[in-house]
């Protein structure tokens, strides 16, 4: 598999932008959940390939511009969708399915059927779980940083007090992921993209 380079990946981002600001905010949070990625490659001895964790990281949230309205908000209401959003623009662009499912399988740590029928989530009722280490490690990287106005970093406490909503289980799932991968350091992510800590 050929993977895209980062120059690639940008002018990929640049072209379903649909404004500057969407870039800016998307582009920064999948570059820093690739620097937090890089980090927790990395630290771990777990035997994986570091320039697909990369390529997932920086693509991972590419379907949030298709929720972006003609006035240029950002349609929370409908945000579960970004992933499958991310896999269909990928899939319209030719990528392999490996690099498609870090679009759809990032989201939260892992959306089952099950959740989705309980909760009566807005997308088809499949499973979207991480199934490999790239995959993991992406969707890992990803609970460290928000979106949120203005954007955050999470520590893995923060992150776990917030997933509790969701259930026990995800709180479990977490736990596994934390125990994995362990924990980054985000002081210098901090101090390069001057967001403060939640």
């Amino acid at each position: 598999m050929i993977l895209p380079t980062v120059n690639e990946i940008r002018a990929l981002h640049e072209r379903y932008a649909p404004s500057h600001e969407a870039l800016d905010l998307v582009f920064t949070h999948c570059e820093i959940v690739c620097g937090i990625a890089a980090q927790l490659v990395a630290q771990t001895a777990i035997p994986l390939d570091a320039d697909l964790v990369r390529v997932g990281a920086l693509l991972h949230d590419i379907g949030v511009y298709r929720l972006y309205d003609q006035a240029g908000r950002l349609d929370h209401r409908d945000y579960i969708r970004h992933g499958v959003l991310g896999y269909e623009i990928l899939r319209e662009e030719g990528f392999p399915e490996p690099l498609r499912r870090f679009c759809s399988c990032h989201t939260g740590v892992g959306i089952t059927r099950h959740d989705i029928r309980e909760r009566k989530l807005a997308i088809p009722e499949t499973d979207y779980l991480a199934e490999t280490v790239e995959e993991q490690l992406v969707m890992y990287a990803d609970k460290f940083h928000s979106k949120t106005t203005p954007p955050t970093f999470l520590t893995a406490d923060s992150y776990a007090a917030q997933v509790e909503r969701f259930g026990t289980d995800k709180v479990h799932a977490f736990g596994l992921l934390r125990a994995r991968f362990g924990e980054p350091d985000l002081t210098s992510a901090r101090a390069r993209y001057g967001h403060a800590q939640a």
